[in-house]
Formats: structure tokens, sequence, C-alpha cells
């Protein structure tokens, strides 16, 4: 099977172009399509590579061409953006080209299209699953609305009979780019190197936590068994910081923080990173945007995708382990 992988240089999409080559030693025909420019030495020599941008529809006809089935998996991932046009023109507009090319290439029988838990909304004091919808009335950051709006694009072309299946992957974390993608190992790498010395809030937080290759492979599951207009969490275990913080202490043998940071002061910090990305041009770590998301709940159950996907997400602390490892062994972090 041809298949192509939009964003396949990213946290993600770059493990799933992989994946998808592999395919327990069979392999598809993977073709990534990639910015022009960007370096795409983390692709597998077997992939075949198209460059273009998802925000030109002309870019994207002949990657199209001749394929069976789509990854979209291409966007703008970030908490803050000094032009939040590019959401709209990224998540939105990009993923729209997407839909329009697909809908005139008659060999495209699947597209699987990467959403986020943001689109699903807030769960504050509760654990929601693909049933909840976006209320659409407050978002945290730029990111979210884009994503929701998005996602009401993804639901009424399925109405409309494309067949499209929609993932969502919770908090995704792992070994591989530290993009924002990868927000947790950014995280860790600033906490075992001190520059993070407290805990991130009270633990009022909760988000859901997603190995990367869990993700991965749940979409692959998409691709082939996935119902057309159906939504899938891919979840994981649903913990706040301060609880991923207290297990990494204990899977490294270190001591957890002595203290908690609040929230009011990371905002903060956070705004004053923001003035500063706006005088240098260089992404802030911290952004007061991230920090509302921290204020809300974003708990979900993945409970579908295992039912009918066969999605079996690994636990938080055998995900950790692994992720803490490979920071050591490339010496971003010391324990």
């Amino acid at each position: 099977m041809r298949v192509l992988v939009t964003g396949a240089t990213g946290f993600m999409g770059g493990r799933l172009c992989a994946a998808l080559a592999d395919a327990d030693g069979g392999g598809h025909q993977v073709r990534a399509f990639v910015l022009p420019g960007v370096d795409v030495s983390v692709l597998p020599p077997t992939v075949e590579v198209v460059y273009g941008d998802v925000t030109h529809e002309d870019s994207l006809v002949a990657a199209f061409a001749g394929c069976d089935a789509v990854f979209h998996a291409a966007a703008a991932v970030e908490a803050w953006l000094p032009d939040p046009s590019v959401f709209h023109t990224v998540n939105i507009g990009g993923f729209e080209n997407v839909l329009n090319v697909a809908k005139r290439t008659p060999t495209v029988k699947k597209i699987v299209y990467t959403s986020s838990y943001f689109a699903i909304g807030p769960t504050d004091g509760y654990v929601a699953n693909e049933k909840q919808i976006h209320q659409g009335e407050a978002f945290c950051t730029e990111y979210e609305k884009s994503k929701f709006l998005a996602d009401k694009i993804a639901l009424q072309a399925a109405a409309e009979g494309v067949p499209i299946t929609i993932v969502y992957p919770g908090v995704m974390y792992g070994p591989g780019m530290l993009t924002t993608g990868n927000l947790v190992c950014r995280v860790l790498i600033e906490r075992f190197n001190g520059r993070l010395p407290g805990y991130i809030g009270d633990g009022s937080d909760r988000e859901s936590f997603t190995h990367v290759d869990d993700v991965v492979r749940g979409h692959i599951a998409a691709m082939e068994k996935g119902r057309v207009g159906e939504r899938y969490l891919l979840t994981g275990e649903n913990a706040s910081f301060v609880e991923m913080f207290n297990l990494a202490a204990s899977i490294t043998n270190t001591e957890p923080p002595k203290f908690h940071i609040p929230l009011w002061l990371l905002e903060i910090y956070g705004w004053i990173l923001v003035f500063a990305a706006r005088i240098t041009g260089k992404p802030p770590f911290i952004s007061y945007p991230g920090v509302h998301c921290l204020r809300h709940q974003w708990a979900y159950s993945c409970d579908k995708a295992k039912k009918e996907l066969g999605y079996n997400p690994r636990s938080l602390a055998e995900g950790l382990s692994e992720t803490l490892m490979w920071l050591k062994n490339n010496n971003l972090i010391k324990f």
C-alpha cells in the first residue's frame, strides 16, 4: 500500500513513517510530505520524500498521486506564536487543502487525521470520551481553537462521505525529537538540570500522558481498522505533572522537588518569556497561554480505541522509565 504522511519530520510523524515502512517486516510504500529545506535525516532511507507545504494546495497534488491512504499529521503545534494567524493558516487552511486534494484523488481510500485532545475540550473534574463535544466558547490557546475548528471540518467531511477517521493523541512523550510536541521530555530536561527546581502547580491539573510509539501504533490501527467518520482517543494514563515528577524521582532514585511553583508565578514568567521572544525571535519555553492550560484538566478514556483498534497504551511508569534512560544515554540529563 502506498501511504502519504504529512508532518513527516515532526516528533510523531517521523516515527510514524518509520513504523509504516517497517510494518513488521512487510512495510508500506511511504511517501513523506515535508517543507522545503527541512532536515529529512530522521526518515528511513526507504521513505520517498516529496517537498511542499500544506498551505499551498497545488503542492499537494503530486504528493497525493497514486496514494491509497493519507495520514495528515502536519500542524503548527505551539502554545504561543508571535503571529497567531499561523494556527488558522496551517491547522485549518492546510487541513482544508488536504481534504480538497484527497477528494480529487481517486486512489485515496482512507484519511487518518491527527487532531488533538484539545479539540475534545477540558474535562474539569471528570474523565471524558469521544462523545464529548468542545463547547467552543473559551480557549486557553489559539492552537486549541484551531484544532476545535478543524475538528468541525473533519466531522462535516465525514458526514459528506469523505473516508476520514479522526484520532486524538494525548500529551505525547518519549524518545525522539525535542519539539514542542514532546513537551514532557523538555520539562524533564529542565527538571533534572536544575532549571525547574519545583513542582509545576499544586497538582490539581490532570493530563492524559501518552507514549509516542503507542500513538503511532494507534494511527496505523486507525488506518487498518478505524471506522470511517469515527473519533478515537489515543490517550494514556491520566496524571498531574506533580505525580509525573514524583514518578520520575522514584524511577531515578533521586529526590523529588521540595516545593511547588504556583501557576500565577509561572504565568508571570510566561509573560516575560513571551516579551523576550518578541525581541529575540526565539520561541519561549513557557508562555502564559500554556500556563492557562494547566488551570484545567484534560483527562480522557481510550476504551473505544482499545475495543475497536486493539490500542494498548503502556503505563506511565513504563513509558517514563524508557524515556528517562533515553535522555540519560543521550547526555541530556544526569541521575
